[in-house]
């Protein structure tokens, strides 16, 4: 992908990054990050950046886990139906076999 530059303005700080990600997405993903920094100024009540920086990075990873964590649940949820389905396929097998 082409790199270009990608401007980032967030608590009063502002510079560029030159990325190779689509630009649309990022600014999704920093529109995303205004959102959660707004809320987290709300909710604490604090003006230092620095703070509502790392509290909006803990919230956003708080997320993040219980996203992976869902997920996995999930998936291991999927797991135990597949692995249920074949153990009765194969009782279902045996038990054609054996002589009543």
């Amino acid at each position: 992908m082409l790199k270009t530059d990608f401007r980032i303005d967030v608590l009063g700080a502002s510079f560029s990054l030159t990325v190779d990600e689509d630009p649309v997405y990022l600014q999704t993903i920093l529109s995303r990050y205004h959102t959660v920094i707004e809320n987290t100024q709300k909710i604490s009540n604090f003006s230092d950046p620095l703070k509502i920086a790392v509290l909006a990075g803990i919230q956003l990873c708080d997320e993040l886990e219980k996203l992976r964590a869902h997920e996995l649940t999930g998936d291991k949820v999927v797991e135990s139906m597949n692995v249920e389905n074949t153990l009765l396929s194969l009782i279902e097998r045996i038990d054609s076999r054996i002589p009543n």
